[in-house]
Order: C-alpha cells, then sequence, then structure tokens
C-alpha cells in the first residue's frame, strides 16, 4: 500500500492550516491594529473582532486606545521673578490615529521622549511668564489650561491627542528654601513685635484711663465725704451750741472734766507744779460739806427742755 498521498495530503492540510492561522488576527475591545507589509502600512483595524491579512507577508501591530499615562521627570523651571521651582509634572494622552503615530513616533517609548521635551518647554515657557506667588494660587489650574492646549496642538502631528496635563507637585530647591524661610520667619517676628508694641500701646491706654477713672472716683467719694463731714460736724456744733445755751456753767464743767479726762489718761496723774490756771480752776477751792464750791455747777430740780427740743447733758 503506497503511504505517499496520506503524508502529503496531511502535509497539505498542516500547511493550510497553518496558512489559515496566519492569516487571521484578533482585535481586543481596548486594541486598535495598523496592518502592515513589508515594513509598509496598509490598513488600519479599529472595530474590535477577527479580521484577516495576507499570510506571511502581513504583519500586525497593536496599539491601546486607552487613555495612556506619562510621568515627566523633575526639572528646575524659572519664573518671571527670577524664582527657581522643581516641577513635577504628568500628562495623560491616547492614540487616536494609529497610522500617523506609527510613522512619526513607532511605538510608545518613542511618544513619551516626544512629550518630555515638549511639556518641558511649554512649561519653561508658560511658568517663565508669571511670577512664582501665581504658580502658588488657586490660579495654577488656568496655567495648566493653557500648558495642556499648547502640549496638545503639538502632539497632534504624532497622533496622539493629549487629554490633560497637571503639575503634581511645585517646590523650592533645597537652598532657595532654606532663604525663603529665613525670610518668612523674619517677617513673622517683625509682625509679632508690632502686634505687641500695638498690644501694650493699647494696655498703656487702658491703665491710663482705668486710673483716671480712679482718681476721679476717690475723689468724689473724698468731696461728698468732707461735706457730709463738715454737715456732721455743723450739726454737732449746733447741738452743743444749743446744749450750751441751756445751762452754761455745767456745760463748762463737764468739757473742763473732758479735758482733764484726756489730759490725765497716763499710768500715773501725778503731777509736779502749782495748780494755777484755767485748766485746775475748779481744784483751787474745794468744797466744804456745808458749802458747794465757787464755781461748782448749781443743782437744777428737772433738766430744763431746750428751745429746739433736745435736753441738754
Amino acid at each position: 500500500m503506497n503511504r505517499f498521498p496520506l503524508i502529503l495530503g496531511l502535509v497539505v492540510a498542516i500547511f493550510a492550516l497553518i496558512l489559515l492561522l496566519s492569516s487571521v488576527f484578533t482585535v481586543q475591545q481596548a486594541q486598535q491594529a495598523l496592518v502592515i507589509q513589508f515594513g509598509e502600512p496598509k490598513r488600519v483595524v479599529n472595530e474590535p473582532g477577527l479580521h484577516f491579512k495576507m499570510p506571511l507577508v502581513q504583519e500586525v501591530v497593536y496599539f491601546d486606545k486607552r487613555v495612556l499615562d506619562f510621568d515627566a521627570r523633575q526639572e528646575e523651571v524659572p519664573t518671571l521673578d527670577q524664582k527657581q521651582l522643581v516641577v513635577d509634572a504628568f500628562a495623560r494622552f491616547r492614540i487616536i490615529d494609529p497610522l500617523k503615530f506609527f510613522q512619526t513616533v513607532n511605538n510608545e517609548q518613542g511618544i513619551q521622549s516626544r512629550l518630555a521635551t515638549i511639556i518641558s518647554s511649554n512649561l519653561r515657557r508658560v511658568l517663565g511668564e508669571v511670577q512664582m506667588a501665581r504658580v502658588l494660587t488657586d490660579e495654577r489650574a488656568s496655567l495648566m489650561l493653557n500648558i495642556r492646549d499648547a502640549v496638545n496642538k503639538e502632539a497632534a502631528g504624532f497622533g496622539v491627542d493629549v487629554v490633560d496635563v497637571r503639575i503634581r507637585r511645585v517646590d523650592l530647591p533645597e537652598e532657595n528654601s532654606q532663604a525663603i524661610f529665613a525670610r518668612m520667619k523674619t517677617q513673622r517676628e517683625q509682625e509679632a513685635r508690632r502686634i505687641r508694641a500695638e498690644g501694650a500701646k493699647e494696655a498703656q491706654v487702658v491703665r491710663a484711663e482705668a486710673d483716671k477713672q480712679q482718681r476721679v472716683i476717690v475723689a468724689e467719694a473724698q468731696r461728698k465725704s468732707e461735706i457730709l463731714r463738715g454737715e456732721g460736724d455743723a450739726e454737732a456744733t449746733r447741738v452743743y451750741a444749743g446744749a450750751y445755751g441751756q445751762d452754761p456753767e455745767f456745760f463748762d464743767f463737764w468739757r473742763s472734766m473732758q479735758a482733764m479726762q484726756r489730759g490725765l489718761s497716763g499710768n500715773t496723774t501725778a503731777l509736779v507744779g502749782s495748780p494755777e490756771g484755767a485748766f485746775f480752776r475748779y481744784f483751787n477751792e474745794l468744797p466744804t460739806p456745808q458749802q458747794p464750791a465757787k464755781n461748782a455747777p448749781k443743782p437744777t430740780s428737772a433738766p430744763q427742755q431746750a428751745s429746739d427740743g433736745t435736753t441738754p447733758p
């Protein structure tokens, strides 16, 4: 039995299967494909599913349809006021024209190197036109929109669409940071001294006003006390005068006794000298049991009432 036809048929079947498998390719939902023949692009496949190509002479290059990330390297960017900023930026992009993308940059590594140059140049251009303070405020969002539009315009020639460009972080160089921190510390210290000086001034004003009010209140209280004391002395004098008018001899005797009590109030009542003068007038003539003293007050049968209704002592 001749097996040659069987073997030949088997070889042809295997070769046909290889040709069939090499002529079929699948495009995923998140992919787009470019069919290339001998290095020349032939057609672009954007629809997902099963597609065909010429076996052995054509190959397929796949590109991602999703949004891709690109992290730019940190670099120092000068601002309008000659301040150096260390900027860390990133971008998001997607491939919209696989043919142009393949012809210009070939793959993702190629577009990343191009984007690095484009983003760096636009960062320097936009940030170099503004002062550092504007970069550190909410105005940075509008600056990033300008940078994104400029980057997208240049990247369109590579078949990509730049969705967004953002600054992840903005720092100062280490030497600049130390100088700025020192200046900020000096400014804060000056502000603190100014606030303390204003507080001390205000405290002096409050203390002066309080001292003024205290002196006014004390003076007013002293004035009122002097008035009341004078009124009390006047009333006491009036009462004494009324009582003196009722019995002048007794009043004189009573006042003399009070003077002696105050003058002889020590530990001893001894007095060296002759008892002469008005102070001892009631001791010059001592009364006898039968005759009272010459200057002694006359006894009264009953206390008389003063004209103002009071009874003298």
